[in-house]
């Protein structure tokens, strides 16, 4: 019995000349030649093949078909050195055609956008292009080399349920009504982070798992309602060895997809990355820095600068590129991220500033400015004056405004970001928020601040981090309480007594009764990562069926209405759908 394919398309060379073959695939594209033959690009998932056909097959745009015939060369001047299979063509063919097609609803080889809601509710076409089979084959790459080197360093991979109890992770949960259990509800995890936790307290040391996730929240260019991480847990570890483990199955897949390891990663404080950088995920790829000015300014009669903090950003050259509309429009942005406004400076050939509030500044803050920020003449110089926290968050977004580079420029630089604060901010009880999980350990010297209440425990620090590349948050992680009374003092600072503990988490609680040993762990985004390898800058495309920005699925025009008879079977009944506003 004969195969049906000898060979892929985009695999024959000089070396295959005189070979019978028989390829399969869709056709790509066809040229006439002459009154008796055709010329015919074979594509399948390797790439295309040029085919010699009598011109009475009528051979259309991806109809699918299975050519035979000998590969020999191209005749002289008719080499195409843009293709891998340019020095080469199949002659004297027979054509089958396995599918006929109708006309694609869209040109697979257009230079033009297409719609995504046009390219998602036909994605099995789109797929067929050869950015999304590039991308989804780096994908696997990674994807297999994320394996290895988990496997290498001698962990589990361990898979854990799809319904589960639902737990708070930051995020909604997806929700499934049970049949057999009428009134009761699974959920889709958020992350695996408990049953991981469960691993370690049933002695299976390492685990990893290339898991999906679910999460019920909106969507932007990285992220989806569904997505995949690399999830880890290591007991008799910590932070040290996690960031270790992690930074060492990243290098791997970047080295399988680029044929080179990345440097090595570089490590700051959370505080750091904030004073520096005004993001917890700092993109290092280009300068920008915030530098500190608040001393600069202490006891100065210029009323804009009477405030907690004052932070500037140094724009070189930025005088002379940027004019008086561009800087009003990024003074525009500035007050929509919640400042009352933006000051700004050009610095002049002699050095002297020039700007508005130069007027309300002494002699001596206006000499310092520009060395305290290293000015040149031409550089622009723009400062925010509020509370810390703002001004940091501000000045990040406006240098990121000023100065990102694409995604497919700068190189690759990862960034471990430590000691983030145990508690995010204060609740309208007094009660501070969790920044990650009531789970997280608290860095050792800070573990007798737990006693203290209100603003004071946002002094905690933590023992959890983050991986950052580019600026794209790529993951967390932390070390895992296992000692009971860390564990009280946390839920205590959180306002959770022993009962909601015990309703909230009471399996993982009575599992550490039975022996728990120190661990940590790390979870981080495969999609982002993969996204950042192919020059993507968003997420869908490295994912095969991806949703909409509104998180609708245009191919199967899902969510989709259930049936009453469905409903009925559920326990459930639907509220009408709320008034239109109007």
């Amino acid at each position: 019995m004969s195969k049906m394919r000898t060979d892929y398309c985009g695999e024959l060379r000089a070396d295959d000349i005189g070979r019978e073959v028989s390829v399969c695939g869709w056709v790509d594209r066809r040229r006439e030649h002459g009154e008796n033959l055709a010329f015919i690009d074979l594509r399948d998932r390797t790439g295309v093949i040029q085919c010699v056909v009598d011109e009475r097959h009528d051979l259309r745009s991806e109809y699918v078909v299975r050519i035979s015939g000998t590969v020999r060369p191209r005749p002289e001047g008719t080499v195409n050195p843009k293709l891998d299979t340019g020095e080469v063509e199949i002659g004297d063919c027979q054509v089958e055609v396995l599918s006929a097609a109708e006309p694609p609803p869209f040109p697979l080889h257009s230079r033009t956008e297409v719609d995504e809601n046009v390219r998602l509710r036909y994605r099995y076409v789109d797929l067929r292009g050869e950015r999304l089979q590039r991308n989804l084959a780096l994908r696997a790459t990674v994807n297999s080399a994320i394996r290895r080197s988990m496997e290498a360093q001698r962990f589990t991979e361990i898979e854990t349920p799809m319904l589960v109890a639902s737990t708070p992770e930051g995020a909604r949960d997806f929700v499934v009504p049970s049949r057999l259990h009428p009134g009761r509800f699974y959920a889709l995890p958020q992350s695996p982070q408990i049953f991981k936790q469960l691993c370690m307290v049933g002695g299976l040391d390492r685990y990893y798992q290339i898991a999906r996730c679910l999460r019920d929240e909106d969507l932007r260019a990285d992220r989806q309602f569904e997505f995949m991480q690399l999830d880890a847990e290591a007991s008799f570890a910590g932070q040290d060895e996690v960031m270790a483990f992690i930074t060492e199955a990243v290098a791997a897949a970047v080295k399988a997809v680029t044929g080179n390891r990345p440097d090595e990663p570089i490590f700051m404080t959370w505080t750091d990355a904030m004073e520096r950088f005004g993001s917890d995920k700092p993109d290092v790829r280009f300068g920008l820095e915030l530098v500190e000015l608040t001393e600069l300014f202490e006891g100065t009669e210029a009323k804009v600068f009477q405030v907690e903090c004052v932070k500037g950003i140094n724009h070189k050259g930025g005088s002379e590129s940027l004019g008086r509309n561009a800087i009003d429009e990024l003074t525009r942005k500035c007050q929509q991220w919640g400042a009352k406004g933006l000051a700004w400076f050009r610095v002049g050939d002699d050095g002297t500033l020039d700007g508005a509030l130069t007027k309300f500044m002494s002699e001596q803050e206006q000499a310092a400015l520009g060395p305290a920020m290293g000015a040149e003449p031409g550089d622009l110089l723009l400062l925010i004056a509020d509370r810390r926290s703002k001004v940091r968050d501000i000045l990040g977004l406006l240098r990121l405004e000023l100065g990102r580079p694409p995604v497919t420029e700068g190189g690759l630089h990862f960034v471990w970001v430590t000691e983030f604060p145990l508690f995010e901010s204060i609740d309208d009880q007094g009660r501070p928020i969790a920044a990650h999980h009531p789970f997280t350990m608290p860095h050792a010297d800070d573990v007798g601040l737990l006693d203290g209440s209100g603003e004071d425990l946002l002094a905690v620090r933590s023992q959890a981090y983050d991986l950052v590349l580019n600026g794209w948050e790529l993951g967390s992680g932390s070390v895992r309480i296992h000692r009971p009374d860390i564990q009280r003092a946390v839920f205590r600072a959180l306002g959770i007594s022993d009962d909601e503990a015990e309703t909230r988490f009471g399996f993982l609680l009575d599992a550490f009764r039975y022996g728990a040993p120190p661990h940590a762990g790390f979870a981080f985004g495969i999609d982002r990562l993969v996204a950042i390898l192919a020059g993507e800058e968003n997420i869908r495309e490295v994912i095969a069926f991806p949703k909409t920005q509104s998180g609708a699925d245009p191919l199967s025009n899902s969510p989709t209405p259930i049936a009453d008879r469905h409903l009925d079977e559920l326990g459930l009944r639907l509220l009408p759908p709320p008034a239109a506003a109007g």
